[in-house]
């Protein structure tokens, strides 16, 4: 009997494509391409059997994660941002990109810290102009605030988080419910990724979403800002960030790390 295939909901921004390399072709899996917010809706709702879900989102279920595999930054990662037209400090009113959860509850650890208080937020689509149009600062995530070219000053979240905490931010991973994806499951999600950051230069190439006619940008934003894998130093900037987010309310609990298991 041919097992079903793994429905796998797969974050629709440029740092996830290198996670799917050749996955398309696989019939072991379906790809189901969204906003990162909505995968995590679509994974607790049993549309899909394994997400690349916001690392905010891993307490929603009893979800295990696919070890060795994540989307982080040892750094400035140049596409999660706070911009702000006058100086941040004086900031009483922050918009948050609906697109995003992690980056959500990221940005609202690091302002308290920055701040000294707390601000005002109010969730918008991620269009800069009309954020700051109804707010002093803004978070936009991913694709637009990658490409996004503009004089605004902002502030990059993961050159903040590492910064204050001398640790990577793990911003999300694949996790779904134990079982759903087999040991020899999580060896292809594994082997995907290795072949996707040896094809680094053709997936910079030939990605036509916000970034099209950018390979250059693309690939070194690949390289250069985002971080694939899911070590100790990933583990504890995890928790570390869960124990923040815990402490101000942001989350109901610190979730324990569980893994699929692997061959």
């Amino acid at each position: 009997m041919v097992s079903a295939p793994v429905r796998l909901g797969v974050v629709s921004y440029l740092n996830a494509e290198p996670l799917v390399f050749g996955l398309e072709r696989d019939p072991a899996f379906v790809l189901v391409r969204d906003l990162p917010s909505r995968v995590a809706s679509m994974l607790v709702s049993g549309a899909i059997d394994l997400g690349m879900i916001p690392s905010a989102a891993y307490a929603d279920g009893d979800y295990a994660i696919v070890p060795g595999v994540a989307i982080a930054s040892r750094g400035p990662v140049r596409s999660v941002r706070v911009y702000h037209r006058g100086p941040l400090a004086g900031a009483r009113t922050v918009a948050l990109d609906t697109s995003s959860r992690t980056s959500v509850v990221l940005a609202r650890v690091l302002l308290r810290e920055m701040l000294g208080r707390e601000p005002a937020y109010v969730a918008m689509a991620p269009d800069l102009d009309a954020m700051l149009s109804q707010a002093d600062a803004a978070l936009m995530i991913g694709d637009p605030a990658l490409y996004h070219h503009t004089e605004v000053p902002s502030v990059d979240l993961g050159h903040e988080w590492t910064r204050r905490t001398g640790l990577p931010f793990v911003y999300a991973f694949w996790a779904g419910p134990r079982g759903a994806v087999d040991p020899a499951g999580v060896a292809r999600l594994q082997e995907a990724l290795r072949q996707g950051l040896e094809a680094l230069p053709a997936i910079a190439a030939s990605y036509n979403g916000h970034g099209a006619r950018h390979g250059a940008l693309n690939e070194s934003y690949l390289r250069a800002n985002i971080h694939y894998g899911f070590g100790a130093k990933e583990q504890a900037g995890l928790r570390e960030f869960y124990r923040r987010a815990h402490a101000l309310g942001l989350l109901p609990e610190i979730p324990e790390l569980r893994f699929h298991a692997d061959r």
